[in-house]
């Protein structure tokens, strides 16, 4: 089988628009930008429920997806405001088992799709937003970047869209020990370092940095690409010991409701959006 040549990919698309993401497709490359700016791309079930459309199976002609967040912030994590609409209309935490489970298929669907998903990153990208890039294949930065899991600050087990196990395996159990721990931020030079980041470039140059990774992929024969990129996910299962992914919305809720029956602290100033 041969690549498929310019001639037949199809015609550049406009934007199609939903409420919370946008996509654009480019012959073989698919873009798939969260888009609510005004939140810093905050989470919602909405924003899942389209994120989970826009990167299940998409056409088979699409070799590369790549995920983008409108804005000065790739994504500031969950909407806390619609956590708490949650667990004032349910205090068991029924909306966020629902949601949690929505977020482990989308990271699934990103981590497992059969085009190559790239992960371009600008500003913070914070909780949610970090497993989000995280489940990417590749993931640029901008030199501006910052990370943070600020979950167990605001009384959160970090438990969303299996992003735990896929850190340990990335990054190593002890780093993440800290960094979970601490909930201290780390910019991109460190987010390379912690192989969370494979390329920090100026913010500018993102879109080129992009580019430069997708055109070898495009040209990749189809059939080989999928399979490699199956082989990459097996073994990378392969090696972590457990991966209880699937748990991660009961532990959400669980703890959530728990923690509604405590008595409210007052917010310190490292509470911003899971």
């Amino acid at each position: 089988m041969t690549p498929s040549s310019p001639a037949s990919a199809h015609e550049d698309s406009a934007h199609e628009d939903s409420a919370t993401v946008r996509t654009r497709r480019e012959g073989p490359v698919l873009h798939v930008e969260l888009y609510a700016p005004e939140t810093g791309n905050a989470v919602t079930e909405a924003m899942l429920d389209e994120l989970l459309g826009a990167v299940t199976a998409p056409d088979p002609e699409v070799r590369v997806l790549v995920l983008s967040g409108a804005g000065d912030d790739f994504c500031l994590g969950g909407d806390r405001a619609e956590f708490a609409d949650w667990l004032e209309e349910d205090p068991t935490g029924r909306g966020i088992r629902v949601a949690g489970e929505k977020a482990r298929r989308v990271c699934e669907a990103i981590s497992g799709n059969r085009a190559v998903t790239i992960a371009r990153v600008q500003g913070k990208a914070v909780g949610a937003g970090f497993a989000l890039a995280l489940a990417c294949d590749l993931r640029v930065g901008a030199e501006s970047a910052s990370f943070r899991l600020p979950e167990l600050a605001l009384g959160l087990p970090t438990a969303w869209g299996g992003l735990l196990p896929r850190l340990i395996h990335e990054v190593g159990a002890a780093r993440v020990r800290e960094l979970i721990l601490t909930g201290r931020a780390f910019d991109a030079t460190e987010a390379q370092a912690l192989s969370v980041l494979q390329r920090v470039v100026p913010e500018n140059e993102l879109d080129q940095a992009v580019e430069a990774w997708a055109k070898p992929v495009v040209r990749r024969p189809e059939a080989a690409l999928r399979v490699t990129k199956a082989l990459l996910n097996s073994y990378a299962a392969a090696t972590r010991m457990a991966d209880p992914s699937f748990l991660d919305a009961e532990l959400m809720a669980s703890v959530a409701a728990a923690g509604r029956r405590t008595p409210p602290r007052t917010p310190g100033p490292d509470q911003s959006h899971s």
